[in-house]
């Protein structure tokens, strides 16, 4: 029997946008998981307050990755939690229900991994995943800090072999050049303009529905 494969996306998604859409995408072919679940953040610690309701991020969500070529599930753990929300917590809750032999794969953009040395019992991530990352342009493993790079480094391995074992190894995608920021967005939402190629057009239309982003 083959192993199980989860690929995990999270974030705040204020708003979900077409990077996330795209390194979704990437994952979901390149591992071929039997779900991505995405996970959007309830109260990030690190992060200023969200500006979007969880229920229009959950309803952006579902609007943006409706077509995938693999199952989708919107995981609202983070924002059930009344507490802060730290990505190991994540990890043990999804870990726990999927069990010790199920391939998980967590992916982030490569700003996140810029941060990975500040996260909560960051090294801990490991022993529970994979992670993931994507490229940006002008992004290489020597901006990284000196101990994610080295731990990033000895554990990279290919794409195969992720699907092979539960956790502990990581992958970087140097092919997925998508520079999309959130920040920008609501920036250019609040003067009133439509930035249609950095949004799925679902997104755009429930944002302008529901006036969402407004200054």
């Amino acid at each position: 029997m083959s192993r199980r494969c989860l690929v995990l996306l999270g974030g705040s998604f204020d708003p979900v946008h077409n990077a996330h859409v795209a390194l979704g995408s990437y994952f979901a072919r390149l591992l071929v998981p039997d779900e991505l679940r995405i996970i959007p953040a309830g109260n990030p610690w690190q992060k200023d307050p969200l500006n979007a309701s969880a229920a229009d991020r959950v309803a952006m969500l579902r609007l943006a990755f409706d077509r995938q070529p693999v199952p989708v599930v919107v995981d609202e753990q983070e924002i059930r939690r009344r507490d802060g929300s730290y990505t190991i917590d994540t990890l043990r809750a999804v870990r726990a229900e999927a069990g010790p032999d199920a391939s998980i794969a967590f992916v982030m953009g490569a700003d996140q991994l810029l941060h990975l040395n500040t996260w909560h019992e960051w090294r801990t991530l490991f022993d529970l995943a994979h992670i993931c990352a994507a490229s940006r342009p002008g992004f290489s493993m020597d901006s990284l800090p000196a101990d994610v790079a080295r731990e990033f480094t000895r554990r990279t391995a290919p794409s195969s072999q992720l699907r092979e074992t539960p956790h502990g190894l990581t992958f970087l995608a140097l092919n997925l050049a998508v520079d999309v920021s959130a920040t920008e967005i609501r920036s250019l939402l609040a003067q009133g303009e439509r930035p249609q190629r950095l949004l799925p057009a679902s997104v755009l239309d429930y944002i302008e529905q529901h006036n969402l982003y407004k200054s």
